[in-house]
């Protein structure tokens, strides 16, 4: 299957650099490029990507404000998210908003072009080891109490199997960790998580990590440690 492909960033360099290094896969084909994220409606409309890989960063629409309008329609493609902060704030709040992942802009080409594909089958581009990292970034802040109130609302939807899947998965830990530890196997974390997905209307594991971190549940003490 071809990876139709949408790049955005204000500064064409950027641009045209990935669009040599990602055009050089030939399973990829990059079939648009913007300069800022108010262009992105418009481009996604005139050449449906599966994937859109978006600067954080722009100066009059950022990236941020693209994945929430975006995100905010049916059928919309995965974004992956530009970045050269490893856990900033904005970071975060496009993965609340329903980015699939990010990238540094320094990342190995070898690398951005893997998380493209990933994205691309379905796997949101954050291992558990990032995934503890930014909750660690949040954790110690005092949560807004609406914020708490309406996460341990939705978490309530979980059966009791799948709430315990979700804090494992807001500890970080990974599939095979999660198995481990509640004695149950690989495919089966897997299909609880889908359902948690399912049920909640989320994108990927890394908003179950921040749903379960926002309804206080996680202890970053207790996560595990990559498999």
């Amino acid at each position: 299957m071809t990876i139709r492909l949408l790049i955005v960033d204000d500064d064409p360099l950027v641009r045209a650099g990935l669009a040599l290094m990602l055009g050089g896969a030939e399973d990829i084909e990059i079939v648009g490029e913007g300069a800022d994220g108010a262009e992105v409606p418009a481009l996604v409309e005139r050449h449906a990507p599966d994937v859109v890989l978006m600067d954080i960063r722009m100066p009059r629409v950022d990236g941020l404000t693209a994945i929430e309008r975006l995100r905010a329609g049916s059928g919309a493609p995965e974004v992956v998210v530009l970045t050269t902060f490893h856990a900033d704030e904005q970071v975060l709040r496009a993965l609340r908003a329903g980015a699939a992942g990010f990238v540094l802009k320094d990342t190995p080409p070898a690398e951005i072009v893997t998380a493209v594909r990933r994205v691309a089958a379905g796997d949101p581009v954050l291992s558990p080891a990032v995934t503890r990292q930014l909750m660690s970034h949040v954790a110690g802040r005092p949560q807004e109490p609406p914020r708490r109130a309406t996460a341990t609302e939705r978490l309530a939807l979980l059966a009791d199997r799948e709430r315990e899947v979700a804090v494992a998965v807001g500890q970080g830990r990974s599939n095979a960790e999660i198995a481990t530890a509640l004695y149950m196997s690989v495919p089966t974390v897997k299909t609880h998580v889908s359902r948690i997905l399912a049920k909640l209307g989320l994108n990927n594991r890394v908003q179950i990590a921040l749903l379960v971190h926002d309804a206080g549940l996680v202890d970053l003490h207790e996560g595990g440690h990559d498999a």
